[in-house]
């Protein structure tokens, strides 16, 4: 029987309706006689909320006490998940980061995952419970609460992958998988199949916000392939794993007004589509105050706000 890991986001899990629908993608993976564990975020904006009600109260909180006030919104997720999946008839168990042997450094707020115990959870799974998990949170050596910092849950969704040696890990969210560019940008941009490490690396670095940098180096290191979807829909996501398909520009992203990157292996070889970016940046009378190039990426600065329509144009031309 294998065992996966899913991560459900915080717009997943913002409201009961949605965790419905959570329940039943979950329900469906158990009923293809697979282990589950499921890793939930804070619904929402709780985290948010939560940060700005510690404001009111200190103007620097404390940052231990910000770890155990920011994991309370995972836990709560957890455990309404738990507690619907229960009711629908399917044995679930609810389990903080402690529970599951998360155990890190001492870094308030950006702890580090440094082993997991793994015991509670296979015992929890060999009585074939579904598990709940609480992302985003450990506990360091003297058992206080840490949390893992921006993208955390996908961390702790990625790393359980890895101590479970699970055959897949997904991370579902409201959008149905990394695009050639952004969708709500670029009429055009089309949905990948497939993309390699190296590649989703320098998209995360550049601000796209589909998985964290972190997550993508722990699933590299541990060849634990990642199928992105949406929570909504059954459309086939992207898959993120070792295979390097074809050179060419893979994706294009808009990191702030004046900072645009093109991702793909191979493109710092293939002087045309630095030639086909500086021909459109001329066109459009863009100055150019910074490029920067490595094997998957050209990231280009401007002294100029970078409107849209020269991200349609860059894909466009760049992408077909």
């Amino acid at each position: 029987m294998d065992t996966i890991v899913i991560k459900f986001g915080g717009s997943s899990v913002a409201d009961n309706e949605k965790l419905q629908t959570v329940a039943n993608k979950t329900i469906k993976l158990y009923e293809e006689d697979n282990n589950i564990v499921v890793v939930v975020s804070a619904q929402g904006k709780t985290t948010d909320r939560l940060i700005k009600e510690a404001e009111e109260l200190s103007v620097k909180p404390n940052e231990r006490e910000m770890d155990v006030l920011l994991s309370a919104g995972e836990q709560i997720s957890a455990s309404k998940l738990a507690i619907l999946l229960n009711y629908l008839g399917y044995e679930a168990i609810s389990l903080m980061g402690w529970q599951v042997g998360i155990h890190t450094n001492k870094e308030n707020q950006n702890a580090k995952i440094e082993y997991i115990n793994t015991e509670r959870i296979e015992k929890e799974l060999m009585d074939r419970k579904i598990v709940v998990v609480a992302g985003f949170q450990g506990i360091d050596e003297n058992n206080n609460i840490t949390t893992l910092g921006r993208g955390g849950s996908d961390t702790t969704a990625v790393a359980l992958a890895a101590a479970l040696e699970a055959k897949k890990c997904y991370i579902y969210s409201d959008v149905d998988g990394i695009y050639t560019a952004d969708p709500n940008k670029v009429k055009m941009a089309q949905k990948l199949k497939n993309i390699s490490y190296e590649e989703m690396h320098s998209l995360s670095s550049e601000g796209a916000k589909v998985l964290h940098d972190r997550c993508v180096e722990m699933a590299e290191k541990n060849n634990i392939p990642i199928i992105t979807g949406s929570t909504f829909n059954n459309n086939p996501g992207t898959i993120i794993s070792h295979k390097m398909e074809a050179s060419g520009v893979k994706s294009i992203v808009k990191k702030d007004v004046s900072r645009i990157s093109v991702v793909g292996f191979g493109i710092s070889s293939r002087d045309e589509i630095l030639n086909k970016i500086l021909e459109i940046a001329n066109k459009n009378s863009l100055e150019i105050s910074n490029i920067d190039i490595s094997r998957t990426k050209i990231s280009i600065v401007f002294k100029e706000i970078v409107k849209d329509e020269v991200l349609e144009e860059l894909h466009e031309k760049l992408t077909n």
